[in-house]
């Protein structure tokens, strides 16, 4: 059985961009001891001046610490950073929120074991002013042990959501909910481009829009859950079957042509459609689409 830590288990953060600064003063303002380390030293001198300590290198940085967190581009930032400490990672706690391909996730795992280190992945849900705050939740995955002594202190970033210990697991969830939020912004952007190619300012028509994207959970929701269906792979036709929705997708695809705007997210769409159709499932609800995506020819 693990024992929680110390309330001021002392935190080391590596890089130091808006989401490193947000999570080192939320462990600062927690009451934790935080040495920072940034490749460029000046990102530190806000933090600082905030009561952390600034290292005089990654090795000191990492010395500093039982748990190192690390807020970097992507996981060559981590090689380039941590790759030449060896033993200087024995007995620490790396808890990596950057961002990484499953494959690669894993394989850094296993060179973290292999330098006597626990590894934990980490995936933060938040934009930086958010971090620390009720709204705040980060997905972690890896190291059971190492997660559960140090869930404490990691709850001062967001509320932490283990996933289990593929360090992949994190990773993929994260990327997950990315996928959603960024093409979510992309069918925003172009169907503000699609009006605006016809005369309609972007101050008009966003909120309208905003409230198409606001109302797609219920949409999702009504009746038995679209996860259900997903779940069980038979989906049921109660407003929209593929075709029907194919049909709009392909209107969508001709005003842009018309208008004169990009084709590639419309045409994406259209082919999920297109694609369900000829798989025989045009009779079927809508979300029968995630049969092609999820095995594509």
């Amino acid at each position: 059985m693990t024992t929680a830590p110390d309330p001021a288990t002392p935190v080391t953060l590596i890089g130091l961009g808006p989401m490193g600064r947000a999570m080192t003063r939320s462990l600062l303002a927690a009451g934790h001891p935080v040495t920072v380390w940034n490749r460029t030293a000046s990102r530190a001198d806000g933090v600082v001046a905030d009561g952390a300590v600034r290292a005089a290198s990654v090795a000191a940085a990492v010395r500093a610490s039982p748990l190192v967190v690390l807020s970097l581009t992507d996981y060559a930032a981590m090689d380039d950073v941590l790759g030449d400490l060896g033993t200087e990672l024995r007995d620490r706690t790396i808890v990596n929120l950057s961002s990484e391909g499953p494959a690669r996730t894993r394989e850094a795992a296993d060179e973290m074991r292999a330098h006597g280190a626990r590894f934990v992945v980490g995936g933060v849900m938040v934009p930086p002013p958010m971090v620390g705050t009720a709204a705040a939740s980060v997905f972690y995955s890896g190291d059971e042990a190492a997660f559960a002594q140090y869930a404490d202190v990691l709850g001062h970033i967001g509320e932490p959501r283990y996933l289990g210990t593929d360090p992949a697991r994190a990773q993929l969830m994260y990327q997950a909910h990315l996928d959603v939020f960024l093409t979510g912004l992309s069918g925003l952007a172009h169907a503000t481009a699609l009006l605006g190619r016809a005369g309609f300012p972007a101050s008009e028509v966003m909120p309208g829009l905003l409230g198409m994207l606001a109302a797609t959970p219920d949409m999702v929701a009504d009746g038995e859950p679209l996860w259900a269906q997903i779940d069980r792979r038979e989906y049921a036709v109660e407003l929209s079957s593929a075709t029907m929705m194919g049909a709009s997708a392909d209107h969508i695809v001709l005003a842009s042509e018309e208008l004169g705007v990009d084709l590639t997210l419309p045409r994406a769409v259209q082919g999920h459609y297109r694609r369900a159709i000829e798989d025989g499932h045009g009779a079927e609800g809508w979300a029968s689409i995630v049969e092609g995506i999820r095995a594509p020819h």
